[in-house]
């Protein structure tokens, strides 16, 4: 589980294919702080498990899901890549929860300076989960918790401010490139509670009669 909240920008040292997976190799140090073998760290958003664990290096293994549901198989050497570790028990919940587990990819429409270090940011995202996304509400692009400002068709709209702009990969990125998008995972536990609820009819003035009133 993850919040949304880069710790520290990495680059990817190698990228070797492997048949419909590949071979990640990614340059960095803070997020190594505290892992072991196994250790689970989101890499643009997307939850992977780190190997052979050197001072300044992790690798991991991409599947073929990850490869087809995420922007990470784009990544070149020299590519570089928002990075955090696991949400502890006892940290405080900054931006929202998060999985790591991609839902789709958007398409970066706009990157435009809005003055005074802040930027307004479009995507067109997946037909598919547009029923997740509301004015207001949380959405993880390439792994940072970011608030929607604004709803319009299939775009949606975020502020980035100063801090954020300077802090992660959104400071290179140019259209139409590819985002990683997670919904809010509450949104989707709604959906099916009430995709669940045995709809009965409708209210009627007969039936208020029937009751007395």
């Amino acid at each position: 589980m993850f919040t949304g909240i880069i710790e520290e920008l990495g680059w990817v040292e190698r990228m070797d294919r492997r048949g419909e997976g590949a071979h990640l190799r990614v340059r960095c140090k803070k997020v190594l702080e505290g892992s072991r073998e196994g250790s689970s760290i989101a890499v643009n958003g997307v939850c992977l498990t780190a190997v052979d664990l050197k001072p300044e290096s992790f690798d991991a293994d991409l599947a073929p899901e990850t490869m087809r549901r995420s922007n990470l198989g784009a990544l070149r050497q020299g590519s570089r890549v928002n990075l955090e570790r696991p949400l502890s028990m006892s940290d405080r919940l900054s931006g929202h929860i998060v999985q790591g587990h991609v839902d789709g990819v958007g398409e970066l429409l706009k990157l435009e300076e809005l003055g005074e270090g802040n930027w307004w940011m479009e995507v067109r995202v997946p037909a598919e989960l547009d029923r997740y996304l509301v004015y207001k509400g949380s959405i993880a692009i390439d792994g940072i918790s970011l608030t929607i400002a604004e709803v319009r068709g299939h775009i949606i709209a975020v502020t980035i401010i100063p801090h954020t702009y300077e802090n992660t990969t959104l400071g290179t990125r140019k259209p139409p490139e590819s985002l990683n998008l997670e919904c809010d995972m509450l949104a989707k536990h709604v959906e099916k509670l009430l995709g669940r609820l045995e709809v009965k009819p409708g209210l009627t003035v007969e039936k208020l009669k029937e009751q007395g009133f």
